[in-house]
């Protein structure tokens, strides 16, 4: 009995798209973490990496409780989170409606996708010249930076969701005697926000990621700018807690899109 119960269980821990409990989840989780820590204390205790350049898990420890209690950390996170929330927001006030109305249009998919498709190519880093003529070092620059980051992207994905949407739908809809415009406001756009959702938390980890580049931009303030700060004097304990300051707030950002799927969507499967 024991032995059928642990081979169906093998069998649906490997199986392609194959449901696991919660326990077993968050045990692969904790799994993976143990085993990063583990590697990073043989390579830094056991002194196989000088600890100039890779520190200690106490030593970051240490640095980051001392980070959490200085007022110019906290400074640096709430600029950074200006920053990444500005350059999201705006990139989805216009990213959003292009991508939507490139999606549902067949000429306004010819006249907004090629360029795009050819822009997004493009580094973020190659604008940051043009950015600094155009806007100046302030803020804007910054913010601009993440904006062009994100866009491109999140538009042609976003025509993408628009055009996944069942054409049956919207048949439907012109059956029931809905014209166009009550076929986009009443089927389109709403059929399309469970994965509109999904989108706007892929793009939010990239503008998380375009942070310390748009630091670059003559910066005084923000963790890319500590961060940049530190490495100029090898101070790597802070260099560490700065990025995992970042991957905290990006984790943070993440699992609040994932909670809105759920919540908004919770016939749907996904958004863990």
């Amino acid at each position: 009995m024991e032995t059928a119960m642990k081979k169906r269980r093998k069998s649906t821990l490997f199986a392609i798209r194959g449901d696991i409990n919660r326990k077993t989840y968050v045990s692969g989780i904790v799994l993976i973490i143990c085993l990063a820590v583990v590697f990073w204390s043989l390579l830094s205790y056991g002194n196989l990496v000088n600890r100039t350049f890779l520190p200690t898990p106490d030593q970051v420890l240490r640095q980051f409780a001392i980070q959490l209690q200085s007022s110019t950390f906290w400074h640096h996170v709430g600029i950074s989170i200006f920053r990444v929330g500005a350059g999201f927001l705006l990139a989805c006030l216009l990213g959003i409606p292009l991508g939507i109305l490139a999606g549902t249009f067949r000429f306004a998919e010819a006249l907004l996708v090629p360029p795009t498709e050819f822009i997004r190519y493009m580094p973020a880093t190659a604008f940051i010249p043009l950015i600094m003529v155009w806007a100046g070092i302030g803020e804007w620059a910054k913010v601009i930076v993440i904006f062009i980051g994100c866009f491109f992207q999140l538009m042609l994905m976003v025509a993408d969701n628009t055009r996944s949407v069942s054409n049956d739908l919207l048949q439907t809809s012109y059956t029931l005697g809905a014209n166009r415009w009550q076929a986009i406001e009443k089927v389109l756009i709403p059929a399309l926000l469970p994965d509109l959702m999904n989108t706007l938390r892929l793009i939010i980890g990239w503008a998380w990621t375009y942070l310390v580049v748009a630091e670059l931009v003559a910066a005084s303030s923000g963790l890319g700018f500590s961060i940049m700060k530190a490495q100029r004097f090898l101070n790597t304990d802070q260099i560490f807690v700065g990025i995992i300051a970042i991957g905290l707030l990006g984790l943070m950002t993440d699992r609040t899109f994932a909670y809105c799927h759920r919540r908004f969507f919770p016939w749907l499967e996904g958004g863990r």
